[in-house]
């Protein structure tokens, strides 16, 4: 029997927590909007009881985003939670959490009595209990004395109420602190983040670091939240603050009356504080943590004003770039914004627009997903707002993932890829990656994908032992010159290198991992017209040159196709430069007539090298396909020794009664590579892929230097 009738459901807001009710089993109403990105949810199916209960019921599909009932029921923690997109909502992934939840429609169970007031969790506490694991809780700065005492008297008139709305702690690093002067909760916000967070400020606090906390999470990923002082690391005093816990050690250097402590060469500076004259004298157990900058960086470093354009949508910079940005739970909050504040400084410097640089942004962690493509946001403006509503999903830095994600589904004309724009991936990524890059980034490189990294605080010596695939940069980018890889110490400087980027991505000459072996090729063939081939085999000949066309990537910038007819004469049919578009070249294919005659391909192989490839852009392979059916009636060892010398590389196609000598001698070398030969013009087909792969391993292994 129920125990309230429909009028009585209560109601709760979005960013009500599921952990901030005591209640095991309910039925509540949500309001209207709770799709907010801003309400955080962590699970699929099963959630996290620090996710937002209204939103995790979007998420599942038990309510929309205009309300309604719905039924929670609490369950057991889990050692971990999957995050994903369901719904409109992305719900986040966690190591593991305490409490979980499932929730449902709001049809009550038969034979299940529900509250009609919920219980809520007191908003007073004197002690902190230990935590589950977060990857990251970057240090906090106790507030005075005086907000303390603000809190107090908040947090008393607040035991008076008998409903307590309360934000919950996130997820932190297994800590034990012990506290021998108990005191009522205050409240501190963390640089970058909105949300309130409870902590204790003890007149006495003795913290000690779970062992645990410093292990490798899977994948051998870098962790963070080590309250281990690394100066002999040389991590320099920016990684030993990491941290959650602060060792005797590091209270020591944040001693103002401390000895002068020598800072590591490169390392952001803490400021410290000089007690004033009178001021009472901390003891060596005391936290100190207020005399350092909560962001331990210096304002420079964190200047996070959008840069001006430097190219409103500058034609000369026509790039499709897609950045894969690191979202794994290793770079934790503070540094994940820094990253999106990164790249809403490339967009303003890139100035991105509809006639000059496109922009989309991939996030990636334990699995990749498109935050947005190409064509959703075509300005500066628009793409800020996108970006700072972007949530950190989490997870490990499984890059060479994200790099097949992007090679098979970002650069499609659904998407807003332009076939004139050279395609761009910048992969962000702290440290190094938890899987290999090497195969992923060689099938995008023959793709046309120009691979950039952005590697930000890579790994130290004594880390290198944990890098998955060694040297993986060099293993990605397009070239290993030095163009394509940029390295930055810290995180606080990631803005440092926002125009040199720009001008890396816009210098379009130097892009050359646009150039495929489809795209980049001028096509001669040189096709046998004489007599013993026939009318019939000729139209067969023809076939075969337009299904090698079809191949490839034909316009005036990228391949190009030219034709000679030969007999004891020779006939060009059409130059390079004749037809810009795939359909206008098989056209022109099918209209050539066959001209009857004797077989010099010496001759031909001659004309060949003078019309058609002396007239060849120099950023062009050039390629000569020669087709016969017969031995020739001259030598064709000397005009197919200049080609070869002038950087023609000539495959032979022999039919019938063609020479075997005379193909290998055409062929460029290994000539067991570039001849072929086949009985009869029906079976020209089969030579279709082999020769189109044969062209494009070849092109596939030049050097990437």
């Amino acid at each position: 029997r129920m125990s309230y009738t429909l009028g009585y459901i209560p109601q709760i807001d979005c960013d009500v927590k599921a952990g901030k009710i005591i209640n095991p089993e309910f039925i509540a109403k949500c309001p209207p909007g709770c799709q907010d990105v801003k309400y955080r949810v962590y699970g699929t199916d099963i959630y996290a009881s620090f996710s937002s209960v209204c939103s995790a019921a979007i998420h599942s599909g038990a309510i929309d985003n205009t309300g309604g009932k719905i039924l929670v029921q609490k369950v057991a923690g889990h050692a971990g939670y999957r995050g994903s997109f369901s719904n409109g909502v992305r719900s986040l992934s966690l190591p593991r959490w305490r409490e979980s939840f499932l929730v449902s429609e709001g049809k009550p169970r038969k034979g299940v009595t529900y509250p009609s007031t919920l219980e809520f969790s007191s908003s007073k506490s004197t002690a902190i209990k230990p935590e589950p694991k977060k990857p990251e809780q970057d240090l906090k700065v106790p507030k005075s004395a005086a907000t303390s005492d603000t809190s107090r008297k908040a947090s008393e008139q607040g035991d008076t109420v008998h409903k307590v709305y309360q934000t919950s702690p996130e997820p932190m690093p297994t800590t034990q602190m012990a506290a021998t002067t108990p005191t009522p909760t205050t409240t501190t916000t963390e640089p970058f983040s909105t949300t309130p967070k409870p902590t204790t400020t003890p007149a006495t606090t003795r913290i000690t670091t779970d062992s645990a906390a410093a292990k490798p999470r899977p994948g051998l990923h870098r962790v963070r939240d080590t309250g281990q002082v690394q100066a002999s690391q040389g991590r320099g005093l920016n990684t030993a603050f990491r941290g959650t816990s602060t060792s005797a050690n590091n209270r020591n250097i944040l001693r103002p009356n401390a000895g002068a402590q020598q800072q590591p060469r490169g390392s952001l500076q803490a400021p410290l504080q000089t007690p004033r004259a009178g001021a009472a004298q901390h003891t060596s157990t005391e936290p100190l943590l207020s005399s350092v900058s909560p962001g331990f960086a210096s304002k420079e470093e964190l200047n996070l004003k959008p840069l001006e354009a430097t190219s409103q949508g500058n034609p000369s910079c026509k790039v499709d770039l897609s950045f894969l940005m690191d979202g794994s739970w290793s770079i934790g909050k503070r540094r994940f914004q820094l990253q999106k504040q990164f790249l809403i400084n490339v967009a303003y410097a890139l100035g991105i627009n509809n006639a000059g640089p496109l922009m989309g942004i991939v996030q990636y962690g334990d699995d990749p997903s498109t935050e947005f493509n190409l064509k959703t946001y075509t300005s500066p403006k628009d793409l800020r707002n996108a970006i700072e509503k972007i949530p950190q999903k989490g997870g490990l830095s499984n890059v060479g993932k994200a790099l097949s994600f992007v090679n098979k589904n970002f650069f499609s004309d659904a998407n807003g890829n332009r076939g004139g724009a050279p395609n761009v991936v910048v992969v962000m990524v702290d440290g190094w990656p938890t899987d290999r890059v090497e195969e992923a980034s060689r099938l995008a490189r023959e793709s046309g994908i120009n691979i950039f990294f952005v590697t930000i605080e890579a790994a130290a010596q004594n880390e290198k032992q944990n890098v998955i695939e060694p040297n993986f940069v060099d293993k990605a980018v397009c070239r290993t010159n030095g163009f394509y890889s940029i390295m930055v110490p810290s995180w606080f400087s990631l803005h440092k290198v926002v125009q040199p980027l720009v001008k890396r991505v816009c210098d379009i000459d130097r892009l050359v991992c646009s150039k495929t072996c489809l795209n980049s090729a001028d096509i001669g063939f040189v096709i046998d017209g004489s007599s013993s081939v026939g009318t019939g085999n000729f139209r067969t000949v023809l076939q075969f040159v337009a299904n090698i066309s079809k191949e490839f990537e034909i316009s005036d910038t990228d391949t190009r196709i030219g034709a000679i007819q030969y007999t004891y004469e020779q006939r060009l049919e059409f130059s390079f430069d004749k037809y810009s578009t795939k359909q206008d070249v098989l056209s022109a294919i099918k209209r050539i007539n066959y001209w009857s005659g004797g077989t010099s391909t010496g001759a031909a192989i001659s004309y060949a090298s003078e019309q058609l490839f002396t007239k060849s852009k120099p950023n062009k392979r050039k390629i000569m396909i020669l087709i016969t059916d017969g031995r020739s009636y001259d030598d064709v060892r000397m005009p197919a020794l200049t080609a070869h010398q002038n950087g023609v590389i000539a495959y032979s196609i022999g039919v019938a009664w063609a020479a075997q000598d005379e193909l290998e001698a055409i062929a460029t070398d290994p000539d067991k590579e570039h001849s072929f030969f086949v009985d009869e013009f029906d079976n020209l087909y089969q030579f279709v892929n082999p020769l189109i792969q044969n062209i494009c391993t070849e092109f596939n292994s030049q050097p990437r230097n």
